[in-house]
């Protein structure tokens, strides 16, 4: 993405409202265990995304990387402890755990097909938490991806890959997180669109949004993140910044390369 085009989105994006002081609230993992029927899948994983971070979640596929944002979603039993903001997690319904201010953007890009890109929106609009100030509004939406705003009447079924990507991460927003966990992201989606994803998770931290990133792409965890953990075979294997993990080439031989 040029530097014009960036600097013009997201120079809208700032018009569009005002930055609101970062959360206060932390997402703090204890040894948690995640079961499939009776398939064992994480092992005592422990982790915590700090207020208005960054962080990437990283590992080949299988490693347990979505299985723990499900966890931490309400959508995999687990033991343990998932706490937010001091409340425990675990044991509360999807619904619940969203009205508590986290946000997930799965990896199939869960639209609503036969609605249009307006209405998909608005959905996420009246998911919102009784009582929180708006953060995000439809001009916030439109501002930030302009593809969207040209498309507002179109049905979403009929976006492409990357425009799908794009309004499944603005509808979560318009629930007002302050906790956005993103599974996959740049999937399949173009580089330009791939750079475009990435320069945007950074403007969420700007409004005080957390971010987990869930992403294979290295090189784009190692550019907007703060901290990393790259997991295998449903553990932790590491935890360090971007600076640390570049200079560990035993973990990223034994744990990411392909």
């Amino acid at each position: 993405m040029s530097a014009a085009l960036h600097d013009t989105n997201v120079g809208a994006m700032r018009a569009a409202g005002a930055t609101p002081a970062a959360g206060t609230r932390a997402l703090r993992l204890d040894n948690v265990h995640a079961f499939y029927g009776k398939s064992h899948v994480l092992h005592g994983v422990t982790m915590e995304v700090r207020p208005g971070e960054i962080v990437s979640l990283l590992g080949r596929n299988g490693s347990g990387r979505s299985t723990t944002v499900k966890t931490i979603m309400g959508q995999v039993d687990g033991t343990g402890a998932i706490a937010w903001g001091g409340q425990e997690l675990l044991g509360r319904k999807a619904y619940e755990i969203a009205h508590r201010g986290i946000g997930y953007v799965p990896e199939n890009r869960d639209i609503f097909p036969k609605l249009t890109v307006h209405q998909n929106l608005m959905l996420g609009e009246k998911g919102r938490r009784k009582g929180a100030a708006p953060r995000w509004s439809f001009d916030d939406m439109y501002a930030m991806f302009p593809r969207l705003k040209e498309r507002q009447h179109t049905e979403a079924g009929v976006l492409s890959g990357g425009e799908q990507q794009m309004l499944t991460l603005c509808r979560t927003l318009m629930g007002d997180p302050d906790l956005i966990m993103i599974d996959e992201p740049t999937e399949g989606l173009a580089p330009k669109i791939v750079e475009l994803v990435a320069e945007y998770l950074k403007e969420l931290k700007r409004r005080g949004v957390s971010v987990l990133l869930v992403e294979q792409k290295l090189a784009i965890a190692l550019e907007i993140s703060e901290r990393c953990y790259v997991m295998g075979h449903g553990r932790i294997v590491f935890e360090g910044t971007p600076a640390d993990l570049r200079a560990n080439a035993y973990v990223r031989k034994e744990w990411l390369e392909v």
